[in-house]
């Protein structure tokens, strides 16, 4: 609750979404080419603070085992977990968009858990409309799959990319 508290807080949110940015570049090829090593040696730097920030709140708390079992602390130590993993299992380390989970912490820091009770009552007015929601996604699915035949009709051949009507129904 003190500025510097707060401050880290947000450097912390920043770290997060960078490091999540950082793996979501990993996972395009010509990124990853070009710019691989830079983006793993990013991610291990990430991950060393990260594992570093998790040990540090784990002494500082009270009763660390609580601190552990708690929901952030296990969203922060899935955080962490898939880095270490990727040494044993390959192509473990796209898991680390695990780590948005972390950007939770924002409803603590902004004092944004005061407006959870809108979130609840919004929660269910979704599901009071659910069967309006489905005949409206059952109407647009099928729009969509009419579209896509049509333009598979009209544009489909050898020399277009609307060569099956799946594809052309993923442009639509």
């Amino acid at each position: 609750d003190t500025p510097t508290g707060k401050l880290f807080d947000e450097l912390l949110i920043i770290s997060i979404l960078a490091s999540v940015v950082a793996v979501m570049l990993d996972s395009i090829g010509a990124v990853r080419v070009q710019y691989g090593s830079l983006l793993y040696t990013i991610e291990w730097g990430f991950t060393i603070l990260f594992t570093i920030e998790y040990f540090l709140r784990m002494i500082c708390v009270g009763r660390p085992l609580k601190y552990a079992t708690s929901f952030y602390g296990v969203v922060d130590l899935l955080a962490i977990i898939p880095t270490y993993l990727s040494l044993v299992l390959a192509g473990s380390h796209y898991l680390l968009v695990i780590r948005i989970l972390r950007i939770l912490r924002i409803f603590r820091i902004l004092k944004l858990v005061t407006y959870l009770g809108e979130a609840r009552l919004l929660m269910q007015a979704l599901r009071s409309s659910s069967r309006k929601i489905a005949v409206f996604l059952y109407f647009v699915i099928l729009i969509v799959c009419i579209f896509g035949a049509i333009m598979y009709l009209v544009e489909g051949g050898t020399n277009s990319s609307f060569d099956s009507i799946p594809r052309s129904i993923y442009w639509s």
